[in-house]
C-alpha cells in the first residue's frame, strides 16, 4: 500500500493500525490465559495508544515528513522497513544486552555497559547531524527551546524523594520524535524507527508510568540475597510412581523465614520455618514414570510475602537422573498457570 498511496495521513495510520496489532496479537503479546484476555487487553492499549498516534503525526514530525513526499520507494524502505524493525524489538535488537537503564542492571548484564558507550556515541552523532539540519531550515532555536524544556522535566523528575525515573522506550521515541519533522532520507529512517519502538512499547507493556518506586522498577533483575542450599535429592523411580525428596540446609539469617520452589518455573510450594509442627522440612515432588519430558527446579529464600533471587535450575531427567544446579542466581521469576496450584502455603 505504501507504493501506491500519496497520503500521507492513509500511510502513516493504515500502518501504525496494522503493525500495532500485529505485535499485540502475534510477534509479541502480553501475557494472557485466553485469546479472549488477549485481546480485551490490546483494545484496552489501542484506543489511547490512537490518540498518541495523532498527536506523533500532527504535532511530532509525522505530517512534516511524511506530507507532499513522492520519493515512494525511500518511504516504504526507510520509514515503514525502520518501523517494523522498532516495531519487532524482541527479536531484531534482542542481542543488545540491556534491559534496564539501570546501575544495577547494568552491573549485572555482561557487556552492557559497552553497549550503551556505543548507542550514546551513535545518538551523538545523530543529534549532530539533526541539529545542522535544523539549522539549515532555520528551526534550530525553536527545538533547542523544545528540548530544553524536556531536559528541565527529566531533571525536576530525578530529584522527586522515594521515585526512580524510568525512560521506557515508548517514553524515548515520544521524546526523539520532534526531531525528525524534516524531510530528509536520515529522518524518514530515524522516524520509521522511533514510531516502532513505541509499538512495541504499547502493545507489548503498556503505558508504563515514566516515575516508578524501586520495587515496580526491579522486574525480573537480580537482587544480590543469599541462596538456599538445597542437597541432593532422594530420588525413588518406581514402577507406578517416582518421588524425588528435596532438603534443604538452615537459613544463613532469621530474616529468611520461609523457602519458595518453582517447578518448570511455576511455583508449586511454599512453607515457612517458625510454623511448629506444622512446619514442611522437606519437598517432595512425584511424576508418572511415562511422562517423558525434563522437569527443572529451583528454589529462593521468602521473607514475609516477599520472595528473594531463585537458584539457577536443577533438572531431573527422563532417565531418573538429577543434576545439580549451577551456581549464582537465575533471572526468571514465578509464573502462573491456569489452573496450577500451589502445594504448601502456610500462614
Amino acid at each position: 500500500m505504501s507504493l501506491f498511496t500519496a497520503s500521507s495521513a492513509l500511510f502513516f495510520f493504515a500502518n501504525f493500525v496494522g503493525i500495532f496489532w500485529h505485535v499485540g496479537i502475534a510477534s509479541d503479546p502480553p501475557g494472557h490465559s485466553s485469546i479472549a484476555g488477549l485481546v480485551s487487553n490490546i483494545l484496552g492499549k489501542f484506543l489511547p495508544a490512537m490518540f498518541c498516534a495523532y498527536v506523533m503525526y500532527d504535532k511530532m514530525g509525522g505530517r512534516r515528513l511524511l506530507r507532499g513526499l513522492t520519493a515512494q520507494v525511500e518511504k516504504t524502505v526507510l520509514w515503514l522497513g525502520a518501523c517494523w524493525v522498532g516495531a519487532l524489538t524482541n527479536y531484531t535488537l534482542d542481542f543488545i544486552p540491556i534491559s534496564r537503564l539501570t546501575g544495577h542492571d547494568l552491573q549485572q548484564q555482561p557487556g552492557a555497559k559497552a553497549a550503551l558507550a556505543i548507542i550514546v556515541i551513535v545518538l551523538f552523532v545523530i543529534v549532530v547531524k539533526q541539529i545542522w539540519f535544523f539549522r539549515q531550515e532555520g528551526r534550530l532555536l525553536k527545538y533547542l527551546k523544545l528540548y530544553a524544556l524536556f531536559v528541565g522535566g527529566i531533571v525536576i523528575c530525578l530529584l522527586l524523594p522515594g521515585l526512580n525515573l524510568r525512560i521506557h522506550h515508548y517514553i524515548l521515541a515520544l521524546l526523539l520524535l520532534p526531531g525528525t519533522s524534516m524531510q530528509t532520507r536520515p529522518s524518514l529512517l530515524y522516524q520509521g524507527l522511533l514510531v516502532g519502538l513505541f509499538i512495541n512499547g504499547i502493545a507489548r507493556w503498556g503505558f508504563d508510568p515514566l516515575l516508578q518506586t524501586g520495587a515496580s522498577l526491579q522486574g525480573d533483575a537480580q537482587h544480590g540475597s543469599p541462596l538456599p542450599v538445597i542437597r541432593a535429592p532422594e530420588i525413588n523411580l518406581g514402577e507406578a510412581l517416582w518421588t524425588a525428596n528435596f532438603t534443604w540446609a538452615t537459613p544463613p539469617a532469621p530474616r529468611f523465614d520461609g523457602i519458595s520452589v518453582l517447578v518448570n518455573d511455576v511455583e508449586r510450594f511454599r512453607t515457612y520455618f517458625d510454623d511448629g509442627e506444622g512446619s514442611e522440612t522437606s519437598f517432595l515432588w512425584e511424576r508418572k514414570p511415562e511422562l517423558r519430558h525434563n522437569e527443572y527446579f529451583r528454589f529462593a529464600y521468602m521473607e514475609g510475602t516477599q520472595t528473594w533471587d531463585y537458584t539457577k535450575a536443577g533438572k531431573w531427567n527422563t532417565e531418573g537422573e538429577w543434576t545439580e544446579m549451577k551456581a549464582g542466581p537465575s533471572k526468571v521469576r514465578a509464573r502462573e498457570l491456569e489452573g496450577s496450584e500451589v502445594i504448601k502455603h502456610k500462614r
